[in-house]
C-alpha cells in the first residue's frame, strides 16, 4: 500500500540546543494496588486518600469503527469505575461508568482522569477514541467524551461539558472529526484538557459555560522515519510501506497532546505522545502562554503521557515507553526537569511499564498508574524519592525564554493516524 502524501504546519519557535548533564536517580518502588483494567488517571482528594480511574475492558454493546479503520470494533460497556485507596484497600467509590474497548479488553477509551478543586469537589475526564458522529448514533446518551462531576454517596454524576460534541461542531484542527479528552487541570472555575484525538486544549468554566479552544497543535515533519518491519503487528497496518516501496524520507504525524498542568509562571506545559510510529525522542514539551502564545519548552522526550510539578517548580515527565511502542518493549521513565534545564531519570524500566498518570503526594513520593494498557493487570505504584547519582552527559533541546516559574489514544487525519492505549 502506497503511503499517502503528509503535509504539515510547523509551529514557530526557537530552540537552542545545549549541553546539560543527565542524572539518574537509585529510586524504588512498591505496588499500592494492582489487578486494575486499564488503570489511568489518579489524583489525592481533600481527604487525603488517593482516586484511581478504570478505563474499564468495554462491554458486548454496541460498537463503533477505530479511527485507523484498521482491527476489531470498539464495543460498548459500563465496565468503568473510580476506586479510592484507603488504608491499604482499594474500593469502588463510583462503578457503572462507561467504557469502549476491544474483544480482548484493550485499547479501551473510557474513564481518564479524576481532579479536585479547591473546595474537595471532584471532576471526572471521560476519554473516548472515537468519531463522536457514532457515539450519540451508535452508542445512545452516553458521558464519553464529556466532562462529569460524580457524586460518590448515589453512585451518579452529571454532565459540565461534552468534549467530543465540540470537536463534532467545531474541529479546530480542520482534520478528522476524532476526539480522545486524556488529561485535565482544573485553574480555578477553569477546566483545561488536552484532548488527543482533536489534537487541541480546551477550556471550560466549572458550571459548563464558555467551552472554546485555546490553541490547536500542528502536525510534526517526521524526517527518516523508522516503521515496522513488513508483517509485525501494528494498529496502524495502512501506515507500513510495503516491500515493493521504498520507505518515505519525510512524514507528517500527529502532535497526540496527552496531559496538562499549569506552572508557578500562570502558563500551562503540555506532554505530546505523538503519532505513529512514534518516533522516539520526538516527543515534546509544550508551554501554552498566559498570551495563548504555544512555545516548545522542552524537546527530545519519548510517549510523554503526563506531566507534574513539584512545589519547588521542578517538572516530572513520565514516558510510556523509552523505544517506539510498535517494538513491544513497554519499559518507560520517570524523568525530572529543573528549572535550569537539567534533567535526573528517577526510575527507568525495571517493572516500570506503560505508564499512564502521576501525581506527587504529601509525603514526597511519586504515585503513578502503572501496565495501564493490560486488562486485569495495571497497577498503583508508589515511587520513592531518592538522591541522584551523576550519569554522563548527553545532549538535548530547550527552549529558551525569559520568564520560568519557580514551576493511546486515536486519531487520524487523512494523511497520518496515531493510538495511544
Amino acid at each position: 500500500m502506497k503511503l499517502p502524501q503528509l503535509t504539515i504546519t510547523l509551529f514557530s519557535c526557537c530552540v537552542a540546543a545545549i549541553l546539560t548533564p543527565i542524572t539518574a536517580d537509585a529510586a524504588s518502588f512498591s505496588v499500592i494496588a494492582d489487578g486494575l483494567n486499564n488503570a489511568r488517571g489518579l489524583s489525592f482528594g481533600g481527604d487525603g486518600n488517593l482516586y484511581v480511574t478504570e478505563a474499564g475492558t468495554g462491554g458486548k454493546g454496541a460498537c463503533v469503527p477505530p479511527v485507523s479503520g484498521q482491527g476489531g470494533a470498539l464495543c460498548y460497556g459500563t465496565s468503568g469505575r473510580v476506586l479510592k485507596i484507603e488504608n491499604g484497600q482499594a474500593k469502588p467509590v463510583l462503578t457503572g461508568l462507561p467504557s469502549i474497548a476491544l474483544a480482548d479488553g484493550s485499547g479501551a477509551g473510557g474513564v481518564r482522569d479524576i481532579q479536585f478543586d479547591s473546595a474537595g469537589k471532584p471532576y471526572i475526564l471521560v476519554g473516548y477514541g472515537a468519531d463522536p458522529t457514532f457515539r450519540d448514533r451508535n452508542l445512545g446518551n452516553t458521558v464519553l467524551g464529556k466532562i462529569i462531576t460524580p457524586d460518590f454517596q448515589r453512585n451518579s454524576w452529571t454532565t459540565v461539558a461534552d468534549l467530543a460534541n465540540y470537536e463534532l461542531v467545531n474541529n479546530p484542527d480542520r482534520g478528522d472529526i476524532n476526539s480522545n479528552p486524556l488529561g485535565f487541570v482544573i485553574d480555578g472555575d477553569r477546566l483545561v484538557t488536552a484532548d488527543a484525538g482533536a489534537n487541541d486544549l480546551l477550556s471550560v468554566k466549572t458550571d459548563g459555560s464558555n467551552l472554546q479552544a485555546l490553541t490547536v497543535f500542528p502536525q510534526d515533519i517526521l524526517t527518516n522515519p523508522v516503521f515496522p518491519p513488513t508483517g509485525t503487528p501494528s494498529n496502524e497496518p495502512g501506515q507500513v510501506p510495503t516491500p515493493t516501496e521504498p520507505p518515505p524520507t519525510q512524514i507528517a504525524i500527529q502532535a497526540v497532546p496527552s496531559s496538562v498542568v499549569k506552572g508557578l509562571d500562570g502558563a500551562y506545559y503540555v506532554s505530546q505522545f505523538t503519532g505513529f510510529p512514534f518516533p522516539e525522542g520526538g516527543a515534546k514539551i509544550y508551554r501554552v502562554g498566559t498570551d495563548g502564545k504555544t512555545t516548545v519548552y522542552a524537546d527530545g522526550f519519548t510517549q510523554i503521557t503526563d506531566l507534574e510539578f513539584d512545589t519547588a517548580g521542578n517538572l516530572y515527565a513520565l514516558q510510556y515507553a523509552n523505544q517506539s511502542a510498535w517494538k513491544g518493549n513497554f519499559a518507560g521513565s520517570l524523568i525530572k526537569i529543573a528549572a535550569d534545564g537539567t534533567r535526573t531519570t528517577i526510575l527507568s524500566g525495571d517493572g516500570l511499564e506503560s505508564p499512564n498518570a502521576l501525581t506527587i503526594g504529601s509525603d514526597g513520593a511519586f504515585y503513578i498508574s502503572n501496565q495501564s494498557d493490560r486488562p486485569g493487570q495495571g497497577q498503583i505504584i508508589r515511587v520513592e524519592n531518592p538522591q541522584s547519582i551523576p550519569e554522563p552527559t548527553s545532549v538535548f533541546s530547550l527552549l529558551t525564554f525569559s520568564v520560568l516559574g519557580m514551576s493511546w489514544l486515536r486519531k487520524r487525519k487523512p494523511s497520518s493516524s496515531n493510538s495511544l492505549e
